[in-house]
């Protein structure tokens, strides 16, 4: 224990020396030399100063360690890491920082730079959904695909109609700039509906929940409902941009097309290609060839269902979907360079989101009050009971079904993810999409505490057959029927 606390001195002692002293050298520095006056006019001026890039690295390493710090307070607040980015994200942004210290605000994220920064946050969008789509691959849910179904159901179903009838009054308070009603009320019931899969699922791997029954219900149940939200939303933004009955069919036909083509020929192919592979010798440089192509599939794939209406996420998604899962090498690959979108990469999309938030300018009166509290409570209420009744209807015990609605209520990344696209097409205004941003963290900041107050006994373990037990990701191995470990309390 004691060695531990040393370790845990050392590494904050390297944080502060190695990382924050340097910081607030440069930003000394550079505050000094530019209150000087100039020894020369002209371009002498600009040479003691930061270029752009060196104010887009400077940012960089701003957005970088807040996100780090943001995290590891969370996790100490017994938070999932996520809801520590998305907070660091915000507090860069007019919330806090701009609110208290605009000048250093401004200093530290210049207009030039900000293009740069919001490159970084798609390419680390795109390729943290790509992980999601790998973990997808590995959910087994054999001999419960009646509740499988209805639980799913009810969890999109539920929220989505509380989220439309909840809409219907907001529309003349809280409409885009689109103006366009029918958009507002289908993008509210969106927003309720989704579950927040990528932060679910790093839950259950903390909670040490994936291999339980409510676990892996919950993700199937988060895969088929977010998929269908991305459906719904993709319909609702072809309609925007004119393209009418005829063109949201024909963006859904060939988005169809391109789905087979990914989970039939081409995921059978890049199994044969893993399989062909396995006995060949195994370097640094053979994995960098592979993880350049994966990289270029998932930009080009991105790229091709955005040409045919879908949102580049789908795209990412589809290749994750494909992306061979019993290949050492292949899930090697994969795993580097999900985990460097969601360490590295993904800060920079909190950071963005961010900026287009002021929760500080939120003016609560009476009308924004109760469309919080109503949207709220009907998010909760529906998320959670309305899975939770499916799961009894189809024989699960009551706790354990509270349990399984209660994973599902977890918003988080994916709702900042669908807020940020109907808030830039025009569907709401700033006003609402704080108000949805305050849901999103609310309902995923819920769910850890009421997980312990439902107890360890809430869930059941999944009796897998020999040789198809679920690993850490959800997929196979081989290790049996799992080891159900207490909540942290």
């Amino acid at each position: 224990m004691r060695e531990g606390n040393r370790f845990g001195k050392r590494r904050w002692a390297a944080v502060v020396l190695l990382v924050t002293v340097p910081l607030a050298v440069i930003a000394a520095a550079t505050a000094l030399v530019t209150g000087q006056p100039s020894l020369a006019k002209g371009a002498a001026n600009a040479a003691h100063g930061l270029d752009k890039g060196g104010h887009f690295l400077l940012a960089v390493a701003a957005i970088l360690l807040a996100a780090y710090l943001g995290g590891l307070l969370a996790d100490r607040l017994g938070q999932p890491r996520v809801i520590g980015e998305i907070c660091a994200g915000l507090a860069l942004g007019p919330t806090l920082l701009g609110r208290f210290a605009p000048g250093a605000g401004d200093w530290l994220f210049p207009a030039g730079a900000l293009p740069m920064l919001d490159g970084l946050a798609q390419v680390g969008l795109v390729f943290f959904m790509f992980g999601v789509g790998r973990e997808l691959t590995g959910m087994r849910l054999r001999g419960t695909g009646a509740q499988a179904l209805l639980v799913s159901q009810a969890s999109l179903l539920a929220p989505f109609a509380a989220g439309t009838a909840a809409a219907v009054p907001l529309v003349g308070e809280f409409a885009g700039q689109a103006d366009d009603p029918v958009a507002f009320v289908l993008f509210v019931g969106c927003a309720l509906s989704v579950t927040a899969f990528p932060v679910l699922a790093r839950i259950l791997t903390d909670l040490r929940l994936t291999r339980t029954r409510q676990g892996q219900l919950s993700l199937f149940a988060a895969a088929v409902g977010d998929g269908a939200v991305w459906l719904v939303l993709t319909g609702i933004l072809a309609d925007l941009h004119g393209s009418g009955p005829a063109g949201v069919l024909w963006n859904g036909l060939m988005a169809a097309v391109i789905t087979v083509f990914f989970l039939g020929p081409l995921r059978k192919g890049l199994a044969r290609w893993a399989r062909s592979r396995a006995g060949a010798a195994e370097g640094v440089e053979s994995d960098a060839t592979t993880m350049v192509l994966l990289a270029v599939g998932i930009a080009a794939t991105a790229t091709l269902t955005t040409l045919i209406g879908v949102h580049q996420l789908i795209g990412a998604l589809l290749v994750g979907l494909a992306w061979p899962a019993g290949n050492a090498r292949a899930a090697r690959v994969a795993d580097r360079l999900s985990g460097t979108a969601r360490i590295v990469l993904l800060p920079f999309f909190f950071f963005g989101f961010g900026l287009t938030i002021d929760l500080g300018a939120l003016d609560f009166d009476r009308t924004s009050v109760l469309a919080l509290v109503t949207l709220l409570t009907l998010g909760v209420v529906t998320k959670i009971f309305g899975p939770a009744l499916s799961a009894v209807l189809t024989g699960m015990p009551g706790r354990s079904a509270l349990t399984l609605g209660v994973l599902l209520n977890a918003r988080g990344l994916t709702e900042l993810v669908v807020l940020q696209i109907g808030y830039q097409a025009g569907i709401i205004d700033q006003r609402l999409l704080s108000l949805l941003t305050i849901v999103a963290l609310v309902t995923t900041m819920m769910t850890r505490p009421l997980l312990r107050l439902l107890g360890p006994d809430a869930v059941e373990p999944v009796l897998a057959a020999h040789g198809d037990g679920a690993d850490e990701r959800g997929g196979v191995s081989g290790r049996g029927a799992p080891e159900l470990t207490p909540l942290p309390r």
